[in-house]
């Protein structure tokens, strides 16, 4: 039987850590299998897609900035998973009988993070997205009804309107809180967890995506930016004796879900989480 191939599709991906965690799992599970890099641009999605069966390409995750578009597209030429459709995005698909079907394992994933690396519960309390895209919108639909309220803001107001509207089809809309410019501290000020969804921060030069005066005592930071061992954001917060951390859990646990989707085998956890670490490390 040939060796399967995996890999993770998006626009840039150089950065990933990916390969690293999941070619450590094949290789302890002894499955003959390649985990691979795939740069696509957005112009060019819909076209590799369609050739995945062709190209003997057995899964694959999807990342920034095309989730949305992998969803919408698997919708109208494959099978889209209940729990995809209800997060608005997909970050995992798996060849099944030569169609593609499509999953999301980021809401599941950065929920496990919260609770086993943050120690947080976000039931009744307020969280603040910062970001409306592919990765904030699973963490959105994901959460749901569970907190009190959730506030969303990004740069461009249409993308909050649109998760905003999503958001209602399937949940009490008055949880669900859109932020602009002249009610950005008054409802950070009133949240329990700030979530940094956008991908500032995963390059040198990036400046930190909020101002540290706006942090304030008892907020708890989730930065989902994982390829360094702490961000802009996650320093600031820190040296305010902030809990503060970057996406390394939840890209481990949504990594090991989508493996499990993949191999229908349960993930070697330590062995991916061991990888991962090394790879950061090296990658820094």
């Amino acid at each position: 039987m040939a060796k399967l191939t995996y890999g993770l599709v998006g626009h840039p991906v150089g950065h990933s850590l990916s390969p690293a965690m999941q070619n450590a799992a094949f290789k302890a599970l002894k499955i003959d299998a390649e985990y691979k890099l795939f740069d696509v641009e957005p112009a060019d999605l819909e076209k590799f897609l369609k050739n995945l069966v062709k190209n003997n390409i057995a899964g694959v995750n999807v990342t920034i900035p095309h989730k949305v578009k992998a969803k919408e597209f698997i919708e109208a030429n494959g099978v889209l998973n209940e729990h995809a459709q209800k997060l608005g995005a997909v970050n995992t698909i798996k060849i099944v009988g030569g169609k593609l079907t499509g999953f999301n394992t980021d809401g599941p994933g950065f929920y496990r993070s919260l609770i086993e690396d943050l120690r947080f519960e976000p039931e009744g309390k307020n969280v603040f997205v910062l970001g409306a895209g592919g990765a904030a919108r699973s963490i959105v639909m994901y959460l749901g009804n569970g907190p009190k309220e959730i506030f969303v803001t990004d740069i461009d107001d249409c993308m909050v309107e649109e998760l905003r509207r999503h958001f209602e089809k399937h949940y009490d809309h008055r949880k669900f809180k859109a932020v602009y410019k002249d009610n950005f501290k008054e409802s950070l000020d009133a949240s329990d967890l700030l979530v940094q969804a956008t991908p500032l921060g995963m390059h040198d030069d990036d400046p930190s995506p909020i101002d540290p005066g706006l942090l304030h005592p008892g907020l708890r930071i989730y930065d989902l930016v994982y390829n360094r061992p702490a961000t802009k954001l996650v320093e600031e917060a820190s040296r305010m004796k902030l809990h503060a951390m970057t996406g390394l859990g939840m890209l481990l646990y949504q990594g090991a879900i989508a493996f499990e989707i993949w191999t229908v085998k349960k993930a070697p956890i330590e062995v991916m989480r061991k990888a991962l670490k090394e790879a950061l490390k090296a990658h820094v």
